[in-house]
């Protein structure tokens, strides 16, 4: 890893954790240059180039599908727009199976861009967590909902509910903290186990679909904009109606040429 990008990553690091308690962290997704670019000028704290780019770029189901070349790819293409914010990039599915192959992949995608890596589970991932850490790659964590797990689960579901969950949910948070990882994300937990989870370890926590109590917030950036109007989450909050605005703009276009040629 070259030198400035070790102290890019540690700098912000560092000033996200101390951040922790007070103003909240922002974070979107990228999966494009021109995308990755008007975040960073815009200020924001985290890129995560999601796997979620299965769904967003790909048109598929899931994230399942997604593979170590097209997260590459696409780490590649966001990097190229970003000179202030984070950049993380997610370990895609089966890519991280043992810890032998959770190095060689958090390898490549600090290779191709990436400041530091983000994986799903809790203390089922932990040695791969170590081995990742122990490399001198930096972790961000991800436990409740698990995308990666949603064939598996047979759909999307809250997490959270029963004690045992929640005792289970803390669990996790403690020991991928005492590992070392930087961050957590906190996806569709109960707001106030997530509120728990985050009052209980010294690094924080960002969550998506788990209410206000976690240290920051993080969206698919096609969510915020609207931009997707075949699916949007429940928790989600669009600030714009790209879709809206893309579909008047084609057919105005459309109108257009057609006006021309009758000229």
């Amino acid at each position: 890893m070259p030198e400035f990008t070790k102290l890019h990553q540690q700098g912000k690091l560092e000033e996200l954790a101390q951040r922790k308690g007070s103003r909240p962290i922002s974070a979107l997704t990228a999966y494009d240059y021109a995308t990755a670019r008007h975040l960073d000028e815009a200020g924001i704290e985290i890129i995560l180039v999601g796997d979620s780019l299965g769904m967003m770029v790909f048109g598929h189901e899931d994230t399942t599908n997604v593979s170590i070349e097209m997260m590459t790819h696409h780490v590649k293409a966001c990097r190229n727009g970003v000179n202030n914010s984070l950049l993380v990039a997610d370990m895609p599915f089966r890519s991280y199976q043992t810890p032998e192959d959770s190095t060689r992949t958090a390898e490549i995608l600090i290779k191709a861009g990436a400041d530091a890596v983000k994986l799903e589970g809790g203390r089922e991932v932990l040695p791969q967590t170590k081995a990742i850490l122990l490399s001198g790659i930096k972790v961000i964590g991800h436990i409740g909902m698990l995308p990666q797990k949603v064939k598996e689960e047979g759909g999307y579901k809250k997490k959270g509910k029963t004690e045992l969950e929640a005792r289970s949910l803390i669990a996790d948070a403690n020991a991928l903290a005492d590992a070392g990882i930087s961050a957590l994300v906190l996806e569709n937990i109960v707001e106030a186990i997530a509120g728990e989870i985050t009052s209980s370890i010294k690094i924080p926590t960002i969550g998506i679909g788990s209410g206000s109590n976690c240290d920051g917030q993080i969206l698919v950036i096609n969510d915020l904009l609207g931009s997707y109007p075949w699916f949007c989450p429940g928790f989600a909050k669009p600030e714009a109606n790209l879709a809206k605005e893309t579909a008047r703009a084609i057919r105005a276009f459309i109108t257009r040429i057609g006006n021309d040629t009758q000229e």
